[in-house]
C-alpha cells in the first residue's frame, strides 16, 4: 500500500508523546548537499510548517561519489533519522571519475537497499538538483544518463524523487548563471529560495501560514 508523502509525515507525528516528537531528516550526498547552505531553511519552514521541531544533520563530503556514499551508510543510520534526503549522481557522472552508468546504479541500489535495512521505518528520497554548465557541465556529458539510472533505481525500490528542475527552469539565463556562479554549486540563499518549497511540499503537502 502507497502513503503520500505530507500522510507519511501525519503518521510520524502521530506516534505517542507526539508533543515531544522531533522530526530527524538526514541530507546525505556530494558537495551540493556538503555546501548547499539550504537546510537552515528547510529546518524553519518545515517547523512551521508541520508546527513540531525538525532537526537536520548533514552526512556528506564534496567530491562525493556512490563510492563515498557506500561507506558512508552507516553514518546515516547511526543518525536514526525519520527521512532521507540522496543525492549523488553527479559526481559519479563527471569524466573524471572513470564511473559507469551502470556502476553507479548498481551502486546506487546498495545504497538505498541498505538505507531500508538499516532503517525500516524512515522514509527515503532521491533529489534532482541543480543543472550544471560551463567546464562543470562539460566534464558531465552524459549527467542525464545518470539521473535516469537513479531515479530507475527509486522506481524500483519505492523511493520517492523530490525534482528541482522545474525551480530552476524557472530562472532567466541570466539569473540562473547568477545563482549558480561557477556553474554547478548554486549561491546558498538562491539555492533555499528554489528547493526548500518543492521539499517542503514533498514531505508534508501543502501547508497554510
Amino acid at each position: 500500500m502507497r502513503f503520500s508523502a505530507g500522510l507519511f509525515v501525519i503518521l510520524l507525528l502521530s506516534v505517542a508523546d507526539v508533543k515531544a516528537a522531533s522530526l530527524k531528516i538526514v541530507t546525505f550526498g556530494t558537495s551540493l548537499t556538503a555546501r548547499g547552505g539550504w537546510q537552515k531553511s528547510l529546518e524553519q519552514d518545515l517547523e512551521r510548517c508541520i508546527h513540531r521541531p525538525v532537526n537536520i544533520a548533514i552526512v556528506a563530503k564534496s567530491g562525493a561519489t556512490t563510492e563515498w556514499g557506500l561507506s558512508s551508510v552507516e553514518s546515516v543510520v547511526a543518525e536514526r533519522p525519520d527521512i532521507v534526503l540522496v543525492e549523488f549522481y553527479a559526481n559519479d557522472a563527471a569524466l573524471n571519475r572513470w564511473m559507469s552508468v551502470s556502476r553507479s546504479r548498481q551502486n546506487f541500489s546498495t545504497i538505498v537497499d541498505r538505507l531500508k535495512a538499516g532503517l525500516p521505518r524512515a522514509r527515503i528520497y532521491m533529489m534532482v538538483m541543480n543543472p550544471m554548465s560551463g567546464l562543470r557541465g562539460a566534464i558531465r556529458p552524459f549527467l542525464g544518463s545518470y539521473i535516469s539510472a537513479h531515479r530507475s533505481v527509486a522506481a524500483e525500490r519505492d523511493v520517492a524523487v523530490i525534482d528541482h528542475t522545474n525551480g530552476w527552469s524557472m530562472l532567466s539565463a541570466e539569473n540562473l548563471s547568477k545563482a549558480i556562479p561557477d556553474g554547478a554549486h548554486p549561491v546558498a540563499s538562491i539555492a533555499a529560495k528554489v528547493m526548500v518549497p518543492t521539499i517542503v511540499e514533498a514531505l508534508a503537502g501543502a501547508c497554510a501560514d
